[in-house]
């Protein structure tokens, strides 16, 4: 092949989209390599681009095997070496070190992040044979033809290495944490009990479990305060209206008994019209957190499902690089360029010349920077196949934001009616929409209500049809859900844009939490417990930060990696000498724990035959087989059982039946899209669809 540019990139679809974009033709021809793609394209010179596999290289212990610690001396190595199911990579990394020899030009096109910066590092130095120092360095946002040509022509002449330190310090000091604190955790219980279960925690998950564990105990510990709230249905030019009344909580039933009293048979006069406009401002760019946020809102998908969409959506070369904490979007993109590619669309079409005409466009921007990417926008670019559901979502939610923020602002106006009933006041409240401004743009995706009122003047008498006494009780803080504890993570500044979505998953896959509306489970409060009393320094939110705020300033060139790393050593070996020191004890409490958590996960709810027992997934000793059955066969009080399915998993929902009120259970066969089941066999519903199945 004679002498070539070797790129290194992050994925096999990033290296398909450079090396076309590369090809003077645009057409890069695709190789192969015991499975291992790369593309060659011809420019001035011939130029080999081969992906990486996300990560090929991890830290691991200097000392093989896992059952030991503490463990404070580590080495980078091919992922093949530290982790099962790995041995891909090993193929993987023989490719790139073959294709590594023949090459004299050497350039890293990965992701410009802290998690692109170190794939690409691992490879030069360890795959190509030293090559950090000599390679190039490709920067873009966006995997578009036009970015992607300018930013080969425009080589970095070298790797942005203070990225790199911080790369490497938080995977270095991460897999400290995690590998000695998971493993005094899982290893405890296994000696303990003979059984083993992943139990884990690590530099962010602690802090994170914490959060959890606080709010869970206040809810608990939550003690409802009654209240009263009064409000009113009037009627104006024959439509009627509700009305709150001048207290929004009334401590005591005697001061609401006399306010229904006063006001009961009686009719009300406009006393005040206060009449309120007001200019709501465009929206900000997303970044990768508002996008999280704003999807787990509109659409229900979870942080970490939002950030694999996002990322599919970047390497179709729709969307900008996700993995962002900017809200600026600077000039350089071109936003009229962009524009007019989006006007191609039907439905964005008038929305984008709407904005064309403007003699300047000028986007609403946030404080948030980040020195690598701008803010999340769409390229401009077209699907080139057929987007399923969430795809077509997200880049329509994406697009629209992005046009939104060069909108006017929207102009509103509020009013508040104050009414006089017998000396009580009782407020009206309207809110319209004058003008648009960029809430039209926004369309779909706006949560604005309108309230409009008829024509009123001060004086006007009204009629009072009916006055209302509700009885309420103060309610406890609500429960965190992934996007609320994502934001809370942001706010307290732990984590990254990169790994807080990963955590909460992990939090979650080992069983801490559950449901949509986290519920902290027994395991959680009973490792965070253990934390907390034996090693309250790894789960202090303070010195989180505080590590965190360090590794930052690596990338500013004014702290040092090893600085940090006999930081997080000093942390960790009283810590886990202390560990050391109470396995037995820590052992116990966590083997209780793990044995009360796999009972809990297969409790369905109260037996509806006999009341006293509790329906739970059990397995038949004869065949092996899983069914419902009640805790109180093993006293001989009740034989009730029900069948399931015995394929995928099955797993409580904590939900009834909306026709029977039987509890149900949620099943999960790969292939196949989850349902809820109900298993009472004379539920009405199931006669119904009987029936019109007969019907059809």
């Amino acid at each position: 092949m004679g002498k070539y540019t070797l790129v290194v990139t992050e994925k096999p679809d990033a290296a398909q989209r450079i090396a076309s974009a590369l090809d003077s033709r645009g057409k890069a021809k695709k190789m192969e390599d015991n499975g291992v793609p790369y593309y060659i394209a011809n420019r001035d010179r011939k130029i080999v681009v081969v992906p990486a596999l996300g990560h090929l290289y991890t830290v691991a212990g200097e000392r093989s095997g896992r059952n030991y610690y503490p463990v404070f001396n580590f080495r980078w190595v091919p992922r093949y070496v530290a982790e099962r199911g790995a041995k891909q990579i090993r193929t993987w990394i023989e490719t790139i070190s073959k294709l590594a020899k023949d090459a004299d030009l050497f350039v890293d096109a990965c992701d410009y992040d802290i998690e692109g910066s170190i794939i690409g590092y691992c490879v030069l130095k360890y795959a190509c044979g030293n090559k950090e120092n000599v390679s190039k360095r490709m920067k873009y946002s966006t995997l578009t033809k036009g970015e992607l040509e300018k930013s080969y022509a425009e080589l970095l002449p070298r790797l942005d290495f203070a990225l790199i330190e911080a790369g490497r310090a938080r995977h270095e000091v991460d897999w400290l944490y995690g590998v000695n604190l998971s493993r005094a955790l899982t290893m405890s219980a296994r000696d303990w009990s003979g059984k083993y279960a992943t139990l884990s925690t690590g530099r962010v998950q602690g802090p994170t479990l914490k959060f959890l564990v606080a709010r869970e105990k206040a809810i608990r510990c939550f003690v409802p305060i009654p209240f009263w709230s009064i409000k009113a249905e009037i009627e104006i030019a024959g439509s009627i209206f509700e009305a709150e009344y001048e207290k929004t909580t009334i401590e005591t039933k005697k001061e609401a008994d006399a306010a229904i009293k006063a006001c009961k048979g009686k009719n009300g006069k406009i006393e005040k019209i206060d009449i309120k406009k007001f200019r709501q401002m465009p929206p900000k760019p997303f970044d990768l957190g508002a996008l999280q946020s704003e999807a787990y809102s509109l659409f229900g998908y979870t942080p970490m499902r939002t950030s694999n969409i996002a990322q599919r959506l970047y390497l179709a070369a729709l969307i900008s690089y996700p993995r962002t904490s900017s809200q600026k979007l600077p000039q350089s993109i071109n936003y009229k360029t962009i524009l007019k590619n989006l006007s191609k669309v039907s439905q964005y079409k008038k929305l984008a010349a709407e904005l064309l005409v403007k003699e300047q466009l000028k986007p609403n921007e946030g404080k948030k920077e980040d020195p690598a990417h701008p803010a999340i926008y769409p390229t401009g670019n077209l699907p080139e196949g057929e987007l399923d559901d969430s795809e077509r979502k997200l880049w329509d939610l994406v697009v629209r934001r992005f046009m939104s923020v060069f909108g006017e602002p929207a102009l509103r106006q509020s009013v508040k009616v104050s009414i006089n009933v017998a000396g009580h006041r009782f407020h009206l409240r309207g809110r319209q929409t004058l003008e648009e401004g960029w809430l039209r743009f926004y369309g779909p995706y706006v949560r604005s209500e309108e309230v409009l009122l008829p024509p009123i003047k001060e004086g006007q008498a009204v009629r009072v049809k009916k006055v209302i006494l509700e009885d309420k009780f103060v309610k406890p803080p609500p429960r965190y859900n992934p996007a609320s504890l994502l934001k809370m993570m942001e706010k307290a500044e732990i984590g990254t844009k990169a790994t807080r979505a990963g955590i909460i998953q992990t939090l979650y896959d080992r069983k801490y939490i559950r449901d949509e509306r986290m519920i902290v489970t027994d395991l959680g409060f009973e490792v965070l417990e253990v934390l907390e009393k034996y090693c309250p320094a790894v789960v202090s939110v303070k010195l989180t930060k505080e590590l965190e705020e360090k590794m930052n300033k690596i990338q500013l060139n004014s702290e040092k990696r090893e600085n940090i790393l006999v930081d997080a050593v000093e942390i960790l070996k009283p810590v886990v000498e202390k560990l050391k020191e109470k396995e037995k004890v820590i052992g116990e409490q966590l083997s209780k724990a793990i044995k009360r958590a796999r009972i809990e996960e297969r409790i369905i709810g109260a037996c509806p035959i006999c009341k006293t027992g509790k329906l739970m997934i059990l397995y038949s000793r004869k065949t092996g087989k899983r069914f419902i059955g009640c805790t109180n066969y093993f006293k001989n009080l009740c034989k009730t059982s029900f069948p399931l399915p015995q394929k995928g998993t099955v797993r409580p929902t904590g939900k009834m039946c909306r026709r029977c009120d039987w509890p149900m259970v949620l099943v999960r066969i790969r292939g196949r899209r989850p349902w809820n089941l109900c298993f009472n066999p004379d539920c009405p519903l199931k006669e119904e669809r009987r029936e019109r199945r007969k019907d059809e």
